[in-house]
C-alpha cells in the first residue's frame, strides 16, 4: 500500500489541536539511518485506509517530501469516543534487517470439519494473530490456517500450522500455545411438561365438599 504523508513544522499539543480541526492527523517516523520526522497526513484518506488489514500487518511505501520510504505501522491512536485518528507513528525499515511483527491469522474451513459436521463440536478461535520474525520482503499480509481436518479433541496449536517461507514463531510465554480449541456443544435438557391445573384449581384432584352445618 502507498500513501502520501508531508513534514510538519509546528510541535505540541496545541499545534496538534489546530491540525487536527483542519482534517489532517499528526504523526512521527522514525528508524533508519535519517532522524525523526514529525509528519502530518490527510485524515480521511488515513481512516480509509486504517479500515484494510494490509495496513496493519505489511510494508508500507510513504512518499514524503519527493522520496518513498517503506515503512511499517507501529502505533495507532484513536479518540476515546469519536471516529478520530489523534496521532499515528510508523517506523522505517531496512532490507537487512529482521522485524518482529504481528501477523493476523485467517482461519476457514471449519464449517466443513467432522468436529462441526458429525462430532457437534464448538470450534473457537483463540488466538487472532502471531508475533513472528522475518525480514521485511517476506512480511505476510495474513497467515492462512485450515481447519477443515479438526477433530473433537484435538486442539490446534503453532506446531500445527506451517509458516510462510522465512517467517518464525516468536515464543512469549508458552512455547507451542493453542490457536483453536474444540469443545462439545452443549445441549439443553428436555423440558418436562407439567399437567394443567384443572378447572377448579386441583391438579386432577376432586375439588373438597363442604363441611356439614350441625
Amino acid at each position: 500500500m502507498k500513501f502520501t504523508a508531508f513534514e510538519r513544522a509546528l510541535q505540541g499539543t496545541g499545534a496538534s489541536r489546530r491540525l487536527r480541526i483542519t482534517g489532517r492527523t499528526p504523526g512521527i517516523v522514525y528508524g533508519g539511518a535519517d532522524a525523526a520526522t514529525m509528519i502530518e497526513l490527510d485524515h480521511n484518506a488515513l481512516f480509509h485506509a486504517i479500515k484494510k488489514e494490509a495496513f496493519h500487518a505489511s510494508i508500507l511505501e510513504m512518499e514524503l517530501a519527493g522520496n518513498v520510504h517503506k515503512v511499517l505501522l507501529r502505533n495507532l491512536q484513536m479518540h476515546p469516543s469519536k471516529q478520530q485518528i489523534l496521532h499515528i507513528v510508523f517506523k522505517r525499515i531496512e532490507a537487512t534487517t529482521r522485524m518482529t511483527v504481528k501477523v493476523p491469522l485467517r482461519y476457514s474451513g471449519e464449517e466443513n470439519s467432522p468436529a462441526v459436521k458429525t462430532e457437534n463440536c464448538l470450534v473457537n478461535h483463540v488466538v487472532t494473530d502471531l508475533t513472528v520474525s522475518c525480514f521485511p520482503a517476506d512480511i505476510p499480509e495474513f497467515i492462512a490456517v485450515d481447519l477443515s481436518e479438526i477433530k473433537k479433541g484435538s486442539p490446534l496449536h503453532v506446531k500445527d500450522i506451517t509458516l510462510p517461507k522465512g517467517v518464525k514463531f516468536l515464543v512469549k510465554g508458552q512455547v507451542n500455545p493453542v490457536l483453536v480449541s474444540v469443545t462439545p456443544a452443549v445441549e439443553e435438557a428436555p423440558v418436562e411438561e407439567v399437567p394443567a391445573a384443572d378447572a377448579k384449581g386441583g391438579k386432577g384432584k376432586p375439588a373438597a365438599k363442604p363441611a356439614a352445618k350441625k
